[in-house]
């Protein structure tokens, strides 16, 4: 199902028709930071338009050579200074092109560069309002397109500045009378610039925007092709798909057609220009105000003040349609975290780094143990008409294993998700070792805590690498024990490569089990002091479901450790185990007190056990 990407807010989109000047100002510093890759290009602009100027006078001295000393003239003499304007064109071109496409690159990497690594610092919400083809997007398409005017757009504005500098020169100096008469023609072209900007920017936003729907559903496509699969809806996402297409299609036509009308609208206005010299610049030579080679030089000057002026132009048109991209990009790349250190940590974490450097104080805990956690009438809300938890009050010493079960929806996760500051409580409070953790620094907390989640996420890297994820610094031997210990070991060493297979993208080269048996690996060789297991054994068999309940005895042993479990069987020896419903823990106490209570969680252990019971007797019948 495609999404729509006119409901997302990218903070700048406001619909504006105007070219947002301190918007592209900021832009264009990342080009502007290469200083000395555009003083080469500003004295190549300025060898080229000195050289465009030359041929121009020099068509004015041969022509006046010529009526001056018919045969005799110097034809020598200019033949040589031409092939010489040439090869200085050749070098300052050949420059020119040279480091434009460096400063292009620069450019790209920068943009790019600033956009993920702030993408990286985004809170949870921000992820749960964006989906992943709006984001991908924004890193390609929507970066191309700014790249593409912020580095050749901007060399080409100074290229065409630069020259259309030095013919105004040229002419001035030439004639002033022509040169006025030539320059009455260019508030022309700037008032067909201002008519077609406001349209060119609108049908440039839907192109936009409908392209971000595109690539939405080319990830939606291939992220869920089995569910498509499946149920044999692959015509009708093909008919969705065609829907997306043709607007696309008719936003981009609309988009060509105005560019195609305007660039030939210029080159008329141009010709218009080139006409007046020669008229008026004819009659001045039969009054005998100037000579044939002015007008003939002075021709080839009007006519090429027009090329940069629709150098210019272009770029005019590409910074109005680049602008709706450039907004995009900007809500990423200034999108702050809502979650993040409050000013009062960052000023401690300064100052403690400055005294740790002189071996006195620990920065925010340092290596300090984690010894309690506790909520205090905590409560969260995505919406506040619709609170998610309520009035939680918990408290979990070091070595402790708080288990959490519950029906689906009933808040087990955002709890957990709130423990761990994804998301801070909308009232109340957690506290770590008797400290709000929101007066705690974000990355000390979340550097200490390890998850092993139900859709366990593998990069496509090796095996080896994704357990290694945990801490980058791990030897192989630690890395081959965190396998053990999560017993992958095995299954790893039967693999053809062993540690060093690849996995795959997004791990498809392994079962759901194997997956999540990497991801405990990964969680083990943290060594974290918070540990979180989210139906951590969900998609494993009997088997080594069992096994990785004798290895968690001793990887919960000195953490403190929240297991959401699905299968009541696996959290008998929990420390606590809380039943969360509607957002309340209605029920707290370990497996022995909640079965002597015969309440919610006696019922759910008593109706899993007999479901169990029942799968087995099933099985073995139909064997």
């Amino acid at each position: 199902m495609p999404f729509e990407d006119e409901q997302l807010d990218d903070g700048f989109s406001d619909g504006t028709t105007k070219v947002q000047l301190d918007l592209w100002k900021r832009l264009f510093g990342y080009a502007l930071a290469y200083k000395r890759e555009l003083a080469f290009l500003i004295v190549a602009a300025i060898a080229t338009a000195g050289v465009e100027v030359s041929y121009s006078l020099f068509a004015k001295w041969v022509v006046d050579d010529v009526q001056a000393n018919g045969m005799d003239a110097s034809f020598g003499l200019w033949a040589g200074l031409y092939l010489l304007c040439n090869l200085v064109v050749a070098v300052s071109v050949g420059g020119f092109e040279w480091i434009a496409g460096r400063v292009s690159c620069y450019v790209s990497h920068d943009i790019r560069f600033d956009a993920f690594v702030n993408l990286q610092k985004l809170s949870f919400s921000y992820f749960d309002r964006r989906p992943v083809g709006w984001l991908m997007a924004r890193l390609t398409a929507d970066c191309d397109r700014l790249t593409g005017i912020l580095s050749w757009g901007f060399v080409d504005m100074i290229w065409g500045f630069t020259i259309m500098v030095g013919l105004t020169g040229a002419m001035l100096v030439m004639d002033w009378r022509l040169a006025l008469l030539v320059m009455t023609v260019l508030p022309v072209v700037w008032w067909v610039s201002i008519k077609f900007h406001r349209r060119i920017l609108k049908s440039a936003r839907l192109v936009r925007s409908t392209n971000s729907e595109i690539t939405g559903s080319f990830n939606e496509s291939i992220m869920g092709v089995v569910t498509s699969k499946t149920f044999v809806s692959q015509d009708a996402n093909a008919k969705q798909f065609g829907v997306l297409t043709k607007r696309m299609y008719r936003a981009s036509v609309r988009n060509l057609v105005l560019a195609a009308v305007y660039l030939p609208l210029v080159l008329v206005i141009a010709s218009v220009a080139v006409n007046l010299t020669l008229t008026v610049g004819g009659s001045f030579v039969y009054l005998g105000l100037i000579g044939a080679g002015t007008v003939v030089a002075f021709t080839m000057l009007a006519r090429n003040f027009f090329w940069p002026a629709e150098i210019m132009s272009s770029w005019f048109i590409e910074l109005q349609m680049a602008q709706a991209a450039a907004e995009r990009v900007l809500s990423v790349i200034d999108e702050d975290p809502e979650i993040q250190d409050s000013a009062s940590v960052i000023r401690a974490l300064a100052d403690g780094s400055t005294e740790s450097r002189l071996g006195r104080f620990a920065a925010d805990g340092g290596h300090a143990r984690i010894q309690r956690i506790e909520l205090k009438g905590v409560g969260f809300a995505y919406d506040p008409e619709q609170p998610v938890l309520r009035d939680i009050d918990l408290v979990a010493e070091r070595g402790d294993t708080i288990a959490i079960v519950g029906p689906t929806g009933g808040g087990k996760s955002t709890l957990v998700n709130v423990i761990c500051r994804f998301y801070e409580p909308t009232a109340g409070q957690v506290l770590i070792d008797g400290t709000d953790y929101r007066n705690r620094s974000l990355h000390w907390l979340q550097s200490n805590l390890g998850m092993v989640l139900q859709d366990a996420h593998v990069f496509s890297g090796s095996i080896r690498e994704n357990i290694r994820y945990g801490r980058l610094s791990a030897s192989d031997a630690e890395v081959e024990h965190a396998a053990r210990l999560a017993d992958a070991h095995g299954f790893i060493m039967a693999l053809d490569q062993g540690y060093d297979t690849p996995a795959g993208e997004g791990g498809s080269r392994l079962s759901a089990g194997q997956k999540q048996l990497i991801s405990l690996g990964r969680a083990i060789l943290a060594d974290p002091q918070l540990l979180v297991m989210d139906e951590a054994t969900s998609s494993v068999d009997t088997e080594t479901e069992l096994a990785i309940q004798h290895a968690l005895a001793e990887i919960f042993r000195g953490r403190i450790s929240f297991v959401i479990a699905h299968r009541l069987s696996t959290i008998r020896n929990a420390t606590r185990i809380l039943v969360v419903d509607e957002g309340r823990i209605v029920e707290s106490g370990d497996h022995r007190e909640l079965m002597a209570a015969n309440g919610r969680y006696a019922s759910l252990y008593r109706q899993q056990g007999l479901n169990e019971a029942t799968r087995e007797w099933a099985e073995v019948a139909g064997s």
